[in-house]
């Protein structure tokens, strides 16, 4: 398994950031092929010693970390980054890996 965790900072408008990001966004980004699971966060991103920089997190998981290239290279992967200017103006930061069971 591999994930993408699309971590996004603060914007000065959080409903308006919400209302778009649910509402486009997120449907844009669910047609990228080879989506074995999408879940975002609920409430505050914290840290463990309070606030943290960031709305909301989003944790995409895939096959392998080919599979997550082969998808952010594919069609719907590219709208789904064009798509990030549309609404997340704070910015977002991005990580990728394997994971595993232990």
């Amino acid at each position: 398994m591999a994930k993408l965790i699309a971590l996004y900072k603060k914007p000065a408008d959080a409903a308006a950031f919400n209302a778009y990001y649910f509402s486009t966004h997120l449907p844009i980004a669910k047609k990228i092929s080879a989506l074995r699971r999408y879940e975002v966060s609920a409430g505050p991103v914290a840290t463990p010693h309070g606030d943290s920089m960031y709305h909301l997190a989003a944790i995409l998981n895939f096959d392998s970390l080919s599979t997550i290239q082969q998808a952010l290279n594919s069609p719907e992967g590219q709208a789904t980054a064009a798509d990030l200017a549309n609404f997340a103006q704070a910015g977002v930061d991005l990580l990728i890996f394997e994971s595993k069971d232990v």
